[in-house]
Parts: C-alpha cells; sequence; structure tokens
C-alpha cells in the first residue's frame, strides 16, 4: 500500500483544495535573488547595454515565469500532484531557460557549447530527476531541490544555447532526438503499473486522485505537449532557415 508519510518539500506541504490559493511562497532568499534580478534588468545598468531590447525582453520574461513557477500558488500546488511538478519541470527547460539562453547570449558567447555534448547533458538531468530514487531526494530536501533546479534550468540552457549557434541541420537533429527521449520517458511514466514516486502517494488524495491516476497524466503531459513544444521550436529554425535560403536561392536563378 501507498505510504502516507508526510512530506514537506521546499514548496511546502501538499495543499487541499480549499487553501492553496492563498499558499504563496515568501522564502526570502528567493525574494532577495528575484529583486536583485529586477534591478538588474529594469533598473538603467550598463551591462545592459551589451543587449539588444529582444535579449531584454526574454530576459525579462524569463524573471516572469520565474515569479509564477516558485513564488506563485503553483509552487505549493506542485507538492500536491506530480503531474503539476511535471509542468514545472518543462516550464523550466522549455519556457525559462531557451529565453535565457536567448537573453544572456551575449555574455556568454565565449561558452563553449558542443551540441551533442549539450544534448547529452540536458537529456541526462532530466531522466535523472525523474528517477524515483532522486526525485524523492529532492522533495525531502531543500538542497536537493536547489540541485535539481538548477541543474535542469542549466543544462537546458546550456542546450538551448548550443541549439542556437549551429546551424539548422544539426540544431533540427538535436531537438528531434530531445523530443524522442522526453516522448520515451513520458511513455515509460504513463504506462507503469504502480506509482513510483513516494512524495505524491498521498498527496492528490484529498483533490479526489489517486497516486496513480496522477502519474499517468504526468506521463501524458510530458508525452504529449512537451513533444509539440520541442516541434514547434523545430519549426521555427525550419522557417528561420527557410527564409535565410530563400534570398539567396532567388539570386541563383537570377543569375
Amino acid at each position: 500500500m501507498p505510504d502516507a508519510r508526510t512530506w514537506i518539500p521546499y514548496c511546502g506541504e501538499a495543499p487541499t483544495p480549499e487553501f492553496w490559493l492563498s499558499r504563496w511562497n515568501l522564502d526570502p532568499v528567493l525574494w532577495v535573488g528575484l529583486l536583485l534580478a529586477a534591478a538588474a534588468l529594469w533598473l538603467p545598468w550598463r551591462g545592459l547595454k551589451a543587449a539588444t531590447p529582444g535579449q531584454r525582453r526574454s530576459l525579462r520574461w524569463a524573471w516572469g515565469a520565474a515569479v509564477l513557477l516558485y513564488v506563485s500558488p503553483l509552487c505549493a500546488l506542485s507538492s500536491a500532484f506530480f503531474t503539476v511538478r511535471v509542468v514545472h519541470h518543462m516550464a523550466l527547460v522549455l519556457v525559462v531557460a531557451p529565453l535565457m539562453a536567448h537573453g544572456l547570449a551575449p555574455w556568454l558567447r565565449r561558452l563553449p557549447v558542443p551540441l551533442w555534448l549539450c544534448t547529452a547533458v540536458a537529456a541526462v538531468a532530466f531522466w535523472t530527476w525523474h528517477v524515483p530514487g532522486p526525485y524523492a531526494a529532492a522533495m525531502s530536501s531543500h538542497a536537493v531541490y536547489a540541485l535539481m533546479q538548477l541543474s535542469l534550468l542549466g543544462s537546458a540552457t546550456w542546450f538551448w544555447l548550443a541549439v542556437n549557434r549551429s546551424d539548422p541541420m544539426r540544431a533540427l537533429a538535436a531537438i528531434l532526438v530531445t523530443t524522442v527521449l522526453m516522448g520515451l520517458l513520458g511513455a515509460l511514466i504513463t504506462f507503469a503499473a504502480r506509482p513510483l514516486y513516494e512524495p505524491h502517494f498521498a498527496s492528490s488524495l484529498s483533490w479526489g486522485f489517486s497516486p496513480l491516476e496522477d502519474q499517468q497524466l504526468a506521463g501524458i503531459v510530458m508525452w504529449a505537449p512537451g513533444s509539440i513544444a520541442y516541434l514547434l521550436a523545430a519549426v521555427w529554425i525550419g522557417w528561420r532557415w527557410l527564409r535565410a535560403e530563400r534570398p539567396r536561392a532567388l539570386t541563383a536563378d537570377a543569375a
């Protein structure tokens, strides 16, 4: 039978339906970090002149997404549902990371970004933190939770930096590999015959969901929307590639 042990991860104990909207994260360390980041992004800081307006907007959008993920009641809800935790992680690697990769490009231009190494590191990080053992460790230790979040964000940002710097064919290949790996992980979670994630064995029951139902929905979310997000990134790269090649083709035809 599922263990009814109480888990209190970084976002707090799993909330009940009556109180989750009041569960804002007031961690002073987090707030200091966010306020310092806001000051750096919105005050007239000379260092921001290295970035284009679009890159500055990307960093500000990334800041806003971080507030949503770590301050709003969505953070507490991720303690109740493994599905919400998966959404949280996907937002981290598919929204915050590419925004940061674009926004921080002027300061990271000297960082080496071998595409296939970046792809492998990002995939290993994502798979590792969705193995039941490491996941449970992150849900029972603030330090391990911080390691999980930083490694997911850091490896995904590195991956998107590598994609942005690569030629379109190699970038599309890396995105395809990443899509397949995320879809495979989502399928394994979806079709597991029993609940695997101990921190959520009891947390979703007050919401009317069994832990297995929560886990299956999480796997489907990772499998389908995750694959669609990478597909959209591939379409964007392909569209930019075709747009760049069109003038060359017209010039060649004219010649």
